[in-house]
This record gives C-alpha cells, structure tokens and sequence, in this order.
C-alpha cells in the first residue's frame, strides 16, 4: 500500500514514513468534517505502521483553520460545533504523543486551527517566508483547542500574547518563539536532512518514548473536555455564527463594517 485516495488529502506511504498533504485548494486548505475524518482513517494505520507522519501544505498555504464557509451554511441542520472539535483535539493528541514521530513542514500560510496541526507536531519545519497567525478573536472567537497545544510548544504568555495581537508572524519569529524548530529558504532539503536521521529511528523505542513524554505531563488530555466545550459554547452563539456569515458574504473584517458610521 503506497498510495491511499482521499477527498481532501494527497497521502503516501513510502517504507516507514507516511506523508499526508492537506489537498482542499478550493477552500484554502480549510478543515471540514471530511478532512477531520480522513486524517483519523489515516493516523490509525500509521499507528501499527509508520514511524514518521509528515503533514504538508500547498506552496502558498498550510492550512487556514475551520472551514467557516461549512460552518455557517450547516449550522441550522448539524452544528459544526456538535461534530468535529472533539475528533480535532484527539488527533492533535494523537500527533503530539502517538507511537511515531510526527513533523509538520509549513511553506505557506497557516492560521487559527491549522496551527493546531503545528501545534501538536513533534517536530515543526518551515520555509523562511511562511507565515503564523491566530485571528479567530478578531471575530469574537478564541482558539481554545488550539491553545492547550500552543501553550505546551511557545508557553502561556507567548500564547496569550499571540491570541490578543491576531496578526501573522514569520517564521523566525515563530522558532524564536519556539513553535519552529528550523527553517531556510530551501525548506524541501531541510526536510530531506531532517528525514535522514528521524527514518533511522525504531518503531518500538518511538513508542516507548512518546509513552513516558506523554505520562511526564498528561495536561493535554486532562484539559480535552474544557477545551472542546469552550468550543461548542463559541460556535453555538448567533451572534458570531453572524460575524462570521457577514465576513464570508462582504469579504469584510468586523470593525470595517462600521468605518463609516458616525457616532
């Protein structure tokens, strides 16, 4: 099995190491239940098979977060909120203490959930011009499965800092602050040298020591169910389902709304 078809991803088995390419161009490489499925089916082979999971992007984007578009039109028939937080949050958990190494290499953009990705990821590569960002409190939202995650990689005040300010930031400044491990402006060959040491790693001494990083600090696991409630509470409030309808509809940020109104 070298190749599997999916929806929404471009996945390949090669020996041990398995590489999954969020494949939503239409949507900007957002997360809909689809996708959230399918990446599921796919961790759980590489769970008995691969020692190294590779998550990837398009050139120019990684993965923009939810799907806002999805959220908005089928909220009245099944609320996003009810389906898909809690599958999120316990594949990040997967990723960050699953039996293989897991890396994600950012070319492009990413923002909001699909930092959770990030996030999550053992190892996280980057080409020099990507760029980081959580904007969901611009819309009255906060990222609150994505943070537990965040807050484990950069700390709690590298976090609280980066979801107040809701501006991107680059890739040097996201491994000073220690969401990146490396980058360059040929991330395809840093990739390759990292590939090089990560494949000659065993199977069982990954799971072994994934287990005690896992068993050192069980918060991710501990802090699942506020999280995902959190989440539910935010998608389930009309008045951001509003914002957000407004915002695909109009192409405009909240506050551009009323530039022109006087007071």
């Amino acid at each position: 099995m070298d190749n599997l078809r999916y929806q929404t991803l471009e996945v390949q088995f090669r020996g041990t190491i398995c590489f999954i390419k969020f494949n939503r161009p239409e949507a900007k490489n957002t997360i809909d239940a689809v996708m959230v499925d399918e990446i599921d089916q796919v961790l759980a082979i590489c769970e008995e098979k691969s020692t190294v999971v590779v998550f990837e992007g398009r050139p120019d984007i990684f993965c923009l977060g939810a799907d806002l578009d999805s959220i908005v039109s089928n909220f009245e028939q099944i609320p996003m909120s009810d389906k898909i937080p809690d599958k999120l949050y316990s594949i990040w958990l997967k990723l960050a203490t699953g039996p293989y190494v897991s890396l994600a290499h950012v070319e492009g953009r990413v923002n909001a959930g699909g930092l959770g990705f990030v996030a999550a990821c053992d190892v996280v590569l980057a080409k020099n011009s990507a760029q980081f960002g959580l904007s969901e409190l611009l819309f009255g939202l906060f990222p609150a499965c994505v943070l537990p995650f965040l807050i484990r990689k950069v700390g709690y005040q590298k976090s609280h800092y980066l979801t107040l300010m809701t501006k991107s930031f680059s890739a040097e400044v996201a491994q000073h602050y220690g969401l990146v491990d490396a980058y360059a402006a040929d991330s395809d060959s840093l990739l390759k040298t990292h590939m090089r040491r990560l494949e000659k790693l065993p199977k069982e001494g990954i799971r072994r020591y994934k287990k005690y990083r896992k068993d050192l600090d069980n918060f991710l696991s501990e802090v699942q169910g506020y999280a995902v409630s959190s989440n539910q509470a935010i998608f389930s409030d009309p008045k951001i389902l509003s914002v957000i309808a407004d915002y695909i509809q109009n192409e405009k940020l909240p506050w551009e709304n009323n530039l022109g109104s006087t007071s």
